[in-house]
């Protein structure tokens, strides 16, 4: 039970019929959720608008309706209006959970890539470092010994307020969190008082129907984070990066390989052998010391960068940076699996063309004997990827091995055949399996020393979508199941 008053009480709202007297039994968004006796806040999605429902929403019972345009309630039902409702949920959600965030010390991350790596760098060192930290992104939301499966990079305000309630209640003093463009535009993360937040990089991504009209307005959506934390961490490489600072409040530092950066990353090293590929370099600036991370490329510099510099804030020692560095992992981001003394193999959640041609650069790099890309494309989504990722692969790879990923409602052939229109503008060397299980026997089977094998697209799933169901699939258990079969 929660007093309306309360609730209502840091929030900018009209009375418009009813009395703030009184408590309510639960906070709900979602329609199907109605209880007796709960304070309702009518959203307006894509699809569904809950404002053209609240004679439905009265009826099952809820006490108080907060709306942000003009709708009727019956008698005995309390009518609040806001400017903006998501805004306001995420305000009454803060305070119906009783300000967890304010018990919490939260780090955000926001950038076009390179946010879940960050987020599991920061959690991984404050870890060894000694600290208790809960993650909410992209993979999964971390709450102690609990692992929840996202849906949302940044999850509805609700949600969130909930997982740090629960944070609160597991020990936990940190949390890292995952902060989207769509999340800061939608007002998810409104009201959260972030002690730091961080920015990646940005490149032209999410613009279209039900994402963000333009560039501009995806920049200035991740510019709202440094308008709401108290320190700011940032890429002074990257182009944009005085477009997403514009009007910033925070104190700010800065990282990258720039004499500019206050966190400084010089004397880069490529580190790879079988099963192995990392990064060596040295930190000038606020730090002097040398690292090495046990991912590879130039990208993943920036992310440990940016790791390095949070964790400045808490106190971790160098000792401790450097040890929690060298076995930070993320799953299905670069993650290495160990099946040869001859080869390396990974995993990785590259599922678009930008972000394959990214990975696959960054592979060739390494100078591999030979780069294997192990790649298919999801069902009932724009054929223009399947195109692009075939001519990708084909172009960067030296063997690209196309097979299944999630085929949804449709036929697997039909989107290997896809893909294969893009392969044949590039060239490149190509077979098909439609197993998975089968693709990942045959570049085990196949593989040569020196080789950089990558299975594409799946990255942290543990599932294949087909016919509207998901059955179990994860690649982990894939490569260890041919590995048994194949030692017979």
């Amino acid at each position: 039970m929660k007093s309306v008053s309360g609730l209502l009480a840091n929030l900018d709202h009209s009375m418009i019929k009813g009395t703030e007297e009184g408590v309510i039994t639960a906070l709900v968004y979602d329609s199907r959720k109605v209880t007796e006796g709960c304070m309702f806040v009518c959203i307006k999605g894509a699809v569904y608008d809950s404002h053209e429902h609240v004679e439905e929403i009265a009826a099952k019972g809820a006490r108080v309706i907060v709306a942000e345009r003009e709708v009727e309630v019956p008698e005995g039902v309390t009518l609040v209006r806001v400017a903006d409702s998501r805004r306001a949920l995420a305000l009454l959600s803060a305070a119906y959970f009783d300000h967890p965030a304010e018990k919490l010390r939260v780090i955000g991350i926001t950038g076009t890539k390179g946010k879940t790596m960050t987020t599991y760098m920061v959690k991984g060192i404050l870890e060894h470092a000694g600290y208790k930290v809960g993650l909410i992104g992209t993979i999964e939301t971390i709450i102690g010994e609990t692992h929840i499966p996202a849906n949302n990079t940044t999850p509805e305000s609700y949600v969130i307020q909930d997982s740090f309630a629960q944070m609160v209640e597991a020990g936990c003093q940190i949390c890292v969190m995952e902060v989207s463009s769509q999340g800061l535009m939608m007002h998810r993360t409104a009201g959260i008082p972030f002690e730091i937040g961080i920015f990646t990089n940005l490149a032209p991504d999410h613009i279209g129907p039900n994402e963000h009209a333009s560039f501009e307005e995806y920049a200035a959506c991740k510019g709202m984070l440094f308008r709401q934390c108290r320190m700011g961490i940032a890429n002074v490489d990257d182009e944009h990066f005085d477009r997403v600072l514009e009007g910033h409040t925070c104190t700010l530092e800065t990282i990258g390989f720039s004499e500019k950066a206050d966190y400084r990353a010089s004397d880069v090293q490529l580190i790879g052998r079988p099963g192995y590929l990392g990064v060596r370099y040295h930190i000038s600036g606020r730090l002097d010391m040398d690292v090495e991370i046990d991912v590879p490329g130039t990208f993943s510099v920036y992310n440990s960068l940016a790791a390095i510099a949070v964790c400045e804030h808490f106190d971790v020692s160098e000792e401790d940076l450097r040890e929690a560095l060298k076995v930070v992992k993320t799953k299905g981001r670069i993650e290495m699996t160990k099946v040869s003394e001859d080869f390396t193999l990974m995993i990785d959640y590259a599922h678009n063309a930008m972000s394959l041609e990214s990975l696959l650069r960054t592979l060739k790099e390494y100078h591999p004997q030979r780069l294997v890309c192990v790649f298919g494309c999801g069902g009932n989504r724009s054929k223009l990827r399947r195109y692009e990722m075939g001519e990708v692969s084909g172009r960067l790879a030296d063997l690209t091995v196309i097979t299944s990923d999630n085929p949804r409602f449709e036929e697997p052939q039909a989107i290997i055949d896809d893909i294969k229109v893009g392969m044949a503008r590039s060239g490149g060397d190509f077979v098909e399996i439609c197993d998975r299980k089968e693709a990942i026997r045959y570049v085990i089977r196949n593989g040569q020393k020196g080789d950089v094998i990558v299975l594409a697209g799946k990255g942290h799933e543990d599932y294949q979508e087909i016919q509207g169901k998901k059955y179990p699939m994860d690649e982990r258990e894939l490569i260890r199941q041919v590995l048994r079969e194949e030692a017979l």
